[in-house]
Parts: C-alpha cells; sequence; structure tokens
C-alpha cells in the first residue's frame, strides 16, 4: 500500500466530510463512516510518522462559518478524544489511573447530539454568546442564542462567568419543522443536530427563534474562580445560576459502575426527545484534571464513547434509479417497512454499482441496514445464509428517465446520463437552482418546481427569470393563489442581487460544490470575467485540480450561451473588487506570535485576498513565516528549516 496516498486521500476526504457537516449542516457521510476513516488516518500517521499540516488529527475543532463574525475563545474549547468500545474504555481508565498513581473517581454524563456553544456573562448579565468553530475561533451568535427561551439573561448571581454547553433540537421539533417543510416543497433536515446549526447559524434571529431550540450546559471556565474542585459541584453550580442542566449524570467510583451506567442510558436514550449519540466519561476533580494534562487538542482526562450505530435486518424488495442534477445514476434500496431507531425505514442509499457489487447485494436479499446520527439508512452487509436463488446485481445500461445509454468515466464510480435534455436532470437542475445551498428562491420547492415544469413553464433554470411573465396564467391554476405567485415573484426578483458565488454554485458545474464555487468567484469577480477562465488559471486555484478544471471549462464551453441569458434577465453578479496584486498566489505562510498591529483575522484576509494561503505548522513547504512578539516553537523550527521569517512592519512593507 502505498500509505503517503492513501493518507493524502483521507485528509482530503475527511476536510471535505468536516466542511459539509460544520458548515453546511448537510453531512453526506454518517458519524460512523467519518469516524471510522478518522480513526484508520490516525494509525497510519502514528505508524509511518507521516502527517500533514492540515490533517484533521492536528486540529483542535473544525471550521467556523464565514457568514458569522468571528470570535475568538480566550480558552480554546478543545474536542474529545472518541473511543467505542469496552476495551477502549478499559485502556483509557487504566492509562490515566497508571499516569496518576491514584484510583480515580469518574463523572459520566450523556454525549448531546448538538452546537457546542459557549456563553459570557458579566455581572450576572450575558453579553456574548458563540460556537465552538474550530476550538480556537468561533463564530458570533449572541443574538441567536439570546432568542433560546432556557438560556437565562441575568444569573442569580451578579457573576462574571463562562460556561459552555450544547445547543440543541428536541425530536418533536424537528419532526414538526420537516413536516412543514415538505409541505412548502422545501428540503427536509436530515437530522436534529443539523437543523440545530442550521438554525443558530441563521443571520435572521427571528426565524433561529421559530426553530424551538434548546439548551444543556455542562463546563464552567476557570472553575477555581468559583471554589468549585469537581465537575459534579460545577453541574450543581450551574443549576443553581439558572442554566439548564441534564439530569443523567453519574459519579462512579469504577469501571463497573461506568460500565454499568452506559448500559443504563443506552436504554434511556431511545425515549429520550433529544438526540444522544454517547457517553462523555471525565476525571471528576478538577486538580487531578490539570495534573493528566491536555494534547494538543484534547484533555487526557476525558473520552467520548459513541453508542455504535443501530442495525436492523429487513429485506430488499427492489433496487430504483434516480437521476441527479449532472446526471448521476444514484440507486436506492426499496425495503420491507422496518423499525430502526424510533422510525419506520422502507428506502436506504446504495450509492454506486461499485458499493452493490463490493458488498454483494441482490434483489430479494435480505440485508442488514444501519442509521447512525439520524442520517439516512445505508446497506451494511447481506444475510447470505437467507440466499435462495437470487440473481447477482446487474447495473442498468440506460437512463431511468431519458432511456439514453449511460456512460462511466475512468477513475469516477458514478454513471451519468450524458443526455442535456434528460427531464429527469432538468428537473433536479432546477431544483438545485432555487435551493437553499444555491440561489434560496423561497416558494421553489421540488413540488412547485416539478409542477411549473410539467405545466410547460420550466425547461431550463433561465425560465424562473420569465415566470413573471406568465403570473396571470399562474393565478388561474389550482394550487397557484395570488398571494403565494406574488410571493414566489418577490423572491425570485430578489435572487438576482445574489453574490456570484451562489450563481455559480447554482449552475451545478460537476465537481463544483459551495466551497470551490467561492473560490471561483474570489478569484473571476464576474460572470464576464468567469467565462473567460483558462485552465492555467484553475489549476493555480486552492484546492483545485485537473478533474476541477477541466469540468468548469467543458461547463462554460457547453452552456455560455445560457449564462449570457441570465445576464440578459438581470442576473448579472459582480463581487467588489479590489485592485491587489497576487503577491503571494498558491504561498504557504504562518502567522506566529503576539500581533500589534494585525488581528489574526485581519492579517489572514491580506494574505488570501492577495492569494496566500495561512497554514497552521510550519513545514519544509511553508515560503515564509510573520512572527510578533513571543513567536516560541513556530520561529524556532522556521529557523531551522532556513525559512523565511518577516516582522509585522517588513511584512507591512511588502503589501505595500
Amino acid at each position: 500500500m502505498d500509505y503517503k496516498k492513501r493518507i493524502e486521500e483521507l485528509v482530503e476526504l475527511l476536510n471535505q466530510y468536516s466542511y459539509e457537516y460544520y458548515v453546511l449542516d448537510k453531512p453526506s457521510v454518517s458519524d460512523f463512516e467519518y469516524d471510522k476513516l478518522y480513526q484508520e488516518l490516525k494509525k497510519l500517521e502514528e505508524k509511518y510518522h507521516y502527517i500533514l499540516e492540515n490533517s484533521p488529527t492536528q486540529k483542535v475543532g473544525d471550521f467556523a462559518s464565514s457568514e458569522l463574525t468571528k470570535i475568538k475563545h480566550e480558552h480554546p474549547m478543545l474536542s474529545l478524544e472518541d473511543v467505542f468500545n469496552k476495551n477502549d474504555i478499559e485502556n483509557f481508565l487504566n492509562r490515566i489511573e497508571k499516569e496518576s498513581h491514584l484510583h480515580l473517581e469518574y463523572i459520566c454524563e450523556l454525549k448531546i447530539d448538538g452546537i457546542a456553544s459557549s456563553l459570557t456573562y458579566k455581572k450576572g448579565k450575558y453579553v456574548l454568546g458563540a460556537t465552538r468553530g474550530d476550538g480556537v475561533v468561533g463564530e458570533n451568535i449572541t443574538c441567536n442564542i439570546a432568542t433560546i427561551s432556557d438560556v437565562p439573561k441575568t444569573l442569580k448571581k451578579l457573576v462574571d462567568l463562562e460556561v459552555r454547553g450544547e445547543v440543541y433540537l428536541p425530536i418533536d421539533n424537528f419532526n414538526k419543522i420537516n413536516v412543514e417543510r415538505e409541505a412548502e416543497g422545501l428540503a427536509l433536515f436530515m437530522n436534529p443536530r443539523n437543523a440545530a446549526g442550521g438554525s443558530l447559524r441563521q443571520l435572521d434571529p427571528n426565524i433561529t427563534k421559530e426553530r424551538g431550540l434548546a439548551t444543556f450546559y455542562y463546563t464552567v471556565v476557570e472553575p477555581e474562580k468559583y471554589n468549585l474542585e469537581t465537575q459534579a459541584a460545577a453541574l450543581h453550580f450551574l443549576s443553581d445560576l439558572g442554566f439548564k442542566v441534564n439530569p443523567n449524570y453519574k459519579v462512579c467510583k469504577d469501571i463497573k459502575e461506568v460500565m454499568k451506567y452506559i448500559e443504563e442510558v443506552d436504554v434511556l436514550r431511545k425515549k429520550l426527545n433529544y438526540a444522544t449519540d454517547g457517553v462523555v466519561i471525565k476525571v471528576n476533580n478538577f486538580h487531578l484534571q490539570e495534573e493528566i494534562g491536555y494534547t494538543v487538542k484534547s484533555p487526557k482526562w476525558a473520552v467520548a464513547y459513541k453508542f455504535p450505530p443501530e442495525e436492523a435486518e429487513t429485506k430488499l424488495i427492489d433496487i430504483e434509479y434516480s437521476v441527479g442534477r449532472t446526471g448521476t445514476i444514484n440507486p436506492t434500496a426499496i425495503l420491507e417497512p422496518v423499525l430502526l431507531s424510533g422510525s419506520v425505514i422502507q428506502r436506504a442509499t446504495l450509492n454506486n454499482e461499485e458499493f452493490i457489487l463490493e458488498k454483494d447485494i441482490r434483489i430479494n436479499d435480505y440485508v442488514i441496514i444501519r442509521k447512525a446520527g439520524e442520517i439516512i439508512p445505508e446497506v451494511v452487509s447481506v444475510n447470505k445464509d437467507k440466499r435462495t436463488k437470487q440473481k447477482p446485481f446487474e447495473m442498468i445500461t440506460h437512463c431511468p428517465s431519458c432511456n439514453t445509454l449511460l456512460k462511466k468515466e475512468e477513475g469516477i464510480a458514478m454513471h451519468y446520463c450524458p443526455n442535456p435534455n434528460c427531464e429527469a436532470k432538468i428537473k433536479a437542475n432546477l431544483v438545485y437552482f432555487a435551493s437553499r445551498d444555491a440561489m434560496n428562491i423561497a416558494g421553489l420547492g421540488e413540488k412547485v418546481t416539478e409542477a411549473l415544469f410539467d405545466l410547460g413553464y420550466l425547461k431550463k433554470v433561465t425560465d424562473i427569470y420569465k415566470l413573471k411573465n406568465h403570473k396571470q396564467e399562474l393565478v388561474k391554476i389550482a394550487g397557484f393563489g395570488e398571494k403565494s405567485i406574488n410571493n414566489l415573484l418577490a423572491a425570485i426578483e430578489g435572487s438576482k442581487a445574489n453574490a456570484l458565488a451562489l450563481v455559480i454554485t447554482g449552475l451545478g458545474i460537476k465537481q463544483i460544490g459551495q466551497k470551490a464555487a467561492k473560490t471561483l468567484a474570489n478569484f473571476y469577480k464576474s460572470l464576464d470575467s468567469f467565462l473567460e477562465a483558462k485552465y492555467e488559471e484553475l489549476i493555480l486555484l486552492k484546492d483545485f485540480g485537473s478533474i476541477m478544471a477541466n469540468s468548469v471549462l467543458e461547463y462554460l464551453q457547453e452552456n455560455k450561451g445560457l449564462i449570457k441569458e441570465f445576464q440578459s434577465l438581470g442576473v448579472d453578479p459582480k463581487e467588489e473588487v479590489l485592485d491587489l496584486p497576487l503577491i503571494f498566489l498558491n504561498q504557504k505562510i504562518v502567522v506566529t506570535g503576539k500581533l500589534e498591529l494585525f488581528s489574526r483575522n485581519e492579517i489572514t484576509d491580506l494574505i488570501e485576498i492577495r492569494g496566500g494561503q495561512v497554514t497552521s505548522a510550519v513545514s519544509k513547504n511553508t515560503d515564509f513565516v510573520i512572527v510578533g512578539e513571543n513567536p516560541g516553537s513556530k520561529y524556532t523550527k522556521a529557523l531551522e528549516l532556513e525559512i523565511k521569517i518577516l516582522t509585522e512592519e517588513e511584512f507591512m512593507k511588502l503589501i505595500k
């Protein structure tokens, strides 16, 4: 095995999954799948001592959203190391007892599946709310958290205090919201955790308020200030001040009590009105926690035990195929209904032909399905003991919508329909263009889009901006009232002012998601410039490779007329153009030490807007290091590697 190549693949995959999970609130894989890949990466790094700068094992947390102002945490919000079985728990407990030479007391708490957050109070008054973000820098959500009814605005004691905990969406509220979204033709939230994340990141606090979020708080920052000696005392302290504390915690004297607690709450959690995916096990005494210490990204005195994903067996009745917006053919298992994680499951994803063949899945097989983290279930394996005379799987050869012969490119797992006039493809592209992830046109959900397509009003995405010409006809159609049509047309008109990145996202270019669309928008600044994109430019963009570059060029070659039509209809966004030379293009720059002239965010913006990339670790690939006061080990490493070092003043001269 080429371990370097596998490590690089895993880092790229995990960073993309983290971006989808933390920023987009729209994960494409289950927590279980992510954790499995993460553990594989960790073992490879430890075995071969090959660690990339951007490896998720070297980060405290994950991405901070770019849509909210940033807050730097005075004390980093560390993540916990995950463990997955009783042996892992025993190893953890034995290790810290061996290192501390003490028999320790532990406290076990439910691991709430929500959004980690921090609240700050001055003299008992709420003044600041923030997400964890990357653990060092989070998002300012002060106004949004203030709308949550169980967050105290004034404490029962007039203390200065920072507390940390979890914002979650109760399951009954989650179900209610999805019923409403389905009725409106909007995309459904995948699970309560992602719905909570999307709700907290709303730019309009009124939307957050409507969602019915709730909280549990469990951490007091700098507990010694309040004469707190244990985590159990801290939970009592928080409750006395007016915070909502989860009551299902227990102080345990040994591993036997820890295991008993885990067994009890594994039964209990299925009856709760909130999602919990594990148990957090901590050393109870704060003084002993400090003695045991920390790694770069997590405390040594705590772990998070993750419950194994629930599984069920059922019969696979059939395989259905749908067509995605770029023509991808997506197989779905049709199942005999089975109860799993509190809901009846009748469909499960099968990913692609390679996935089905690898697991040897056949129609009429009895299959094991898994639903981890409330995400869409997938088929895990086949119970071959129950197999009779099922025929081996054969992939369809023609599009299920337009009957065009399917294609499959080398190195890509998916089959796709090449027909640009495929109705299923056009419908999917229309839905995606109007979706929240792209142009966010309220009222133009899947059902409305399909109805307008079937009626002949929408045949391509530019037709959305021609609907105003059919207003009088539409209000006469059953299901389209005058008020709903007026609201829809207003939303369509308003979308013309969307940022360029949203328009590029909405175009549905293969391989180009939201992150890549932002990169393109930041570089090209306007649709006119984007239309003239060249391979030698695209290949130099951050995180772009030859596949993405060629995909963009192929799309532009085939759709230049479509983009020109958008412009003629008034959709012609332009980013603010700063006439700055890209003097740091593709350079990796490290900033270290206490800065006097800039904040970290300011200097990062100055570097990135000139084409550079700010990285966290010094390596032979670093182009130069900017140092402030007390630069520490990064400065020493730069000297060892003979990497160029700049002061803030020298950096200022360089950018001027």
